[in-house]
């Protein structure tokens, strides 16, 4: 008994400072949710992908947008690449965050939706930032190709809440 009440205070105190993570993950987590009689936070519930797709974005004349799989991104102006990420049981606004790593800098780096964007001092880099109705639990981002853009491998990392939950690595190749 005295090892259950002696976990629980130190499991309590970690809560506390916010050492536990905000996703229960172990036994010890269990034992504290069911000792604490406040409310368990609704953002806990563990994020889980179902599907992750990454090529060429094709839009049809009703709008709908599909996924042409490929890793091989042809550079030509225009062209739309991207990747689409459907969460397993999930609904609402999610918050993500996208890494892209180019093999060098870009002329011109941008985004046309005024989200939270910023780029490392190498130009290399860019992270954005988004906050993403997912009513269908269907998270996507695109990219489209501009003058400048360079060719070569390219990879994108998607995080939720500092998890990663996708990777995709590609590669820009010039048209012949």
């Amino acid at each position: 008994m005295r090892i259950w009440a002696a976990t629980a205070v130190l499991a309590s105190s970690w809560l506390i400072s916010g050492v536990i993570c905000s996703e229960p993950i172990n036994a010890t987590s269990v034992v504290v949710e069911n000792v604490i009689s406040s409310p368990v936070p609704t953002n806990t519930k563990q994020i889980t992908v179902s599907k992750a797709e990454f090529g060429l974005k094709r839009v049809d004349s009703k709008g709908n947008v599909t996924i042409l799989q490929t890793t091989r991104v042809p550079l030509q102006e225009g062209n739309a690449y991207g990747w689409r990420i459907k969460l397993k049981d999930y609904q609402g606004e999610v918050k993500w965050r996208e890494v892209l790593r180019l093999p060098k800098p870009p002329e011109t780096w941008g985004t046309d939706r005024g989200e939270d964007f910023s780029m490392s001092p190498d130009g290399m880099t860019s992270v954005t930032r988004r906050t993403q109705s997912a009513p269908e639990g269907v998270i996507e981002n695109f990219w489209t190709i501009t003058p400048g853009d360079p060719v070569g491998k390219h990879r994108i990392e998607v995080y939720i809440n500092d998890r990663l939950i996708g990777t995709f690595e590609f590669e820009i190749i010039p048209v012949k």
